[in-house]
């Protein structure tokens, strides 16, 4: 029997919006794999200068906290979580680089919303090397200032 398939999910805001959650319970019903999700901090207005390390990880625990319930619902398995780096890419690549990731399924707000996709970060995931799988929230979903 083969191994499950490791999928790392990326999202903050998004995390427990219905488009994710059809994208994991999708990703589940295509054969056998684990999920962990990893929230990357977001520090805000001054935070980003004075300490971004400390800064945005309550919300980020918030936010695992309010998700992986509903995630592991959608997988029919529990999720595991994280939080991870305030800059986005270096949380995906410091959990590859802790884990045994096969692929990463990324959740952003809308174009025009969204300051990962601004960053370009669908295509420079890609350059890691692993499928990605890009989900976009709802255009009612607000970015947090």
């Amino acid at each position: 029997m083969a191994e499950p398939a490791h999928v790392l999910v990326v999202a903050h805001q998004t995390a427990a919006t219905a488009p994710l959650l059809d994208a994991v319970r999708a990703r589940a019903q295509e054969g056998a794999a684990t999920f962990h999700l990893v929230v990357p901090r977001q520090p805000h207005g001054l935070n980003k200068l004075l300490d971004p390390e400390d800064f945005g990880r309550e919300e980020a625990e918030r936010v695992l906290a309010d998700s992986l319930p509903k995630l592991s619902e959608a997988t029919g398995q529990e999720v595991t979580g994280s939080i991870g780096d305030s800059e986005p890419l270096a949380a995906i690549q410091d959990a590859i680089n802790l884990g045994d990731y096969d692929e990463i399924i990324i959740s952003t707000l809308p174009l025009g919303v969204s300051r990962w996709l601004k960053l370009d970060l669908i295509s420079k995931a890609r350059g890691l090397g692993l499928p990605i799988t890009h989900v976009l929230a709802p255009s009612g979903v607000q970015a947090i200032a």
